[in-house]
């Protein structure tokens, strides 16, 4: 018989040396600055997680913007905003850009500050010092104002919604020029002082009115800023009828319990507007906040608007791949993974968990590919049973049910390995912070050494690593077989469909990102 020590040792060679150590202390390799940086911005939330706080987020992401080219952090930036759909951390890397290129912060600064959610999140960066700046400086002084200036009353009305800062705060700081005595009026009005009321826009008029009892006529404003005013059912009827997509999904329960929806067409009208294709895309939905929307809706909430969101998050993830040949699935259920999703938020932390979209993405990946294999893994592989005609939502349920004990992400390819399964594409969704199977003596990380095994047997097969919280290290040494990617938003299904087709290699994320037109 041949020998068995002396062939695991020829295979071993094979694997490439681990050169870094993760959270857990266990082997690792370290990820190069640009790929370290996408993925943290394309993730970061600035909560605590479970193995780093809020704080070393932030200096972490501050000190990978100063490592990379100015050109690739601009591009970076611009794509976590518009493909990761993210809020702080474009504006954290818009605020580097603004001392490192000014031109190209010039540039790339309309692109990251569309609304004016994200214009407070970029003042409160840079005014935080966090990048080494207390005021926001001449240039991006110039392009606040501009931004004011050439926003519509509607979207300075939505602008006003919310603080620190608030936008009478911005406007305050950066005195825009007004350039009618109408936009005068508007900014006097924004900032609590004495305006002439007919060169308000009309919805403002309206709202005063109806603020100091003079008009019953419901403003056409969001509804925030009708207050605490005692508004009437068929008020909170005609609010329902005017809102945005996202407005109604985050405020379900809330229009519920104000009696929106006793009448029968407002229900199939809202219905109609969260289930719209169009309307969904325009409204950037995330799948993981349709899941935060379904897990929090009130029993109360109409039947029919909870079927509505089941549609909308079947449309969230339409364009999840079907790959040809043998997919598994292997979602990571261990305890580390129970922490939130955007991290321990003080007063908003969210319910929904990293194990809750790890099975969420396996679940919807299931869907397009039915005769996938799906094995959830903490310290071993857990076996579960998944329907593919069911839900997303009730697959997504049931894999995050299980939930527990330590991390081994050679786990599930031990299994495929011993059981001499075929894989063509292996998807992992994890945090990467495998502990549970390190061998002092042996080479590389227990993942990469199951993973040579797995290529002998299937020599074609690609390996895509999904980290939902990273933290600057992988299991799995790039290399054309195999993809780091970090996120979750819907851009991971088109990275996962370029490279199982083989259109796309291992620096595929990062070669996207550079693609950006700046």
């Amino acid at each position: 018989m041949a020998n068995r020590s002396l062939f695991a040792s020829s295979r071993g060679r094979l694997v490439p040396q681990s050169d870094c150590l993760n959270q857990s202390g266990a082997p690792a390799y370290d990820l190069a600055a640009p790929h370290k940086l996408a993925q943290l911005a394309m993730t970061g939330s600035f909560g605590g997680g479970y193995y780093k706080d809020a704080a070393s987020q932030m200096q972490e992401l501050i000190a990978l913007a100063g490592e990379v080219s100015p050109g690739f952090l601009a591009r970076a930036a611009i794509h976590v905003r518009e493909r990761g759909h993210m809020k702080d951390t474009p504006c954290v890397l818009l605020a580097v850009l603004s001392l490192r290129d000014p031109a190209l912060f010039a540039r790339a600064f309309p692109r990251i500050v569309t609304n004016g959610k994200m214009l407070r999140n970029f003042v409160q960066v840079m005014r935080s010092g966090q990048v080494g700046r207390k005021s926001l400086g001449s240039r991006p002084k110039a392009l606040v104002q501009d931004w004011l200036n050439a926003a519509t009353e509607a979207q300075l009305l939505s602008a006003s919604i919310g603080q620190s800062p608030s936008l009478a705060d911005v406007i305050r700081m950066v005195h825009p020029c007004p350039r009618d005595k109408r936009r005068e009026a508007f900014y006097a009005w924004l900032i609590d002082r004495p305006a002439e009321v007919v060169l308000l826009p009309e919805p403002v008029q309206t709202l005063i009115a109806f603020r100091s009892g003079q008009s019953d006529v419901l403003p056409e404003v969001p509804f925030q800023l009708l207050g605490s005013l005692p508004l009437t059912p068929a008020h909170w009827e005609s609010v329902a009828r005017r809102a945005s997509w996202q407005m109604l999904r985050q405020s379900l329960n809330m229009l519920t319990r104000f009696g929106a929806f006793s009448d029968a067409g407002t229900v199939a009208h809202v219905a109609a507007v969260l289930r719209d294709p169009e309307r969904i895309r325009a409204a950037r939905a995330m799948p993981y906040q349709l899941m935060a929307t379904l897990r929090a809706l009130s029993p109360d909430v109409d039947g029919a608007l909870a079927d509505a969101l089941h549609d909308a998050m079947e449309l969230a993830v339409a364009n999840v791949p079907h790959v040809a040949g043998r997919v598994v699935i292997c979602p990571d259920v261990s305890g580390s993974m129970a922490s939130p999703v955007t991290g321990f938020r003080r007063g908003a932390t969210s319910t929904v968990r990293c194990i809750d979209v790890a099975a969420l993405v396996a679940a919807a990946i299931k869907r397009a590919n039915r005769d996938a294999l799906v094995l959830p893994f903490e310290q071993h592989v857990c076996d579960v049973v998944l329907e593919p005609r069911d839900t997303i939502m009730t697959n997504a349920t049931r894999l995050a049910a299980i939930g527990g004990g330590g991390t081994d992400c050679a786990a599930p390819i031990v299994r495929l390995n011993e059981r001499k399964e075929q894989a063509d594409l292996v998807i992992f969704i994890s945090d990467n912070e495998s502990w549970m199977s390190v061998d002092g003596n042996a080479r590389g990380t227990a993942l990469m050494r199951e993973w040579e095994c797995l290529k002998q047997r299937c020599p074609a097969a690609r390996l895509v690593c999904v980290d939902i919280q990273p933290y600057g290290s992988s299991q799995a040494s790039e290399r054309d077989d195999i993809l780091n990617i970090g996120g979750f938003s819907d851009a991971v299904f088109d990275q996962i469909a370029a490279f199982a087709s083989g259109e796309a290699g291992a620096s595929y994320w990062v070669r996207e990102i550079e693609k950006e037109r700046i």
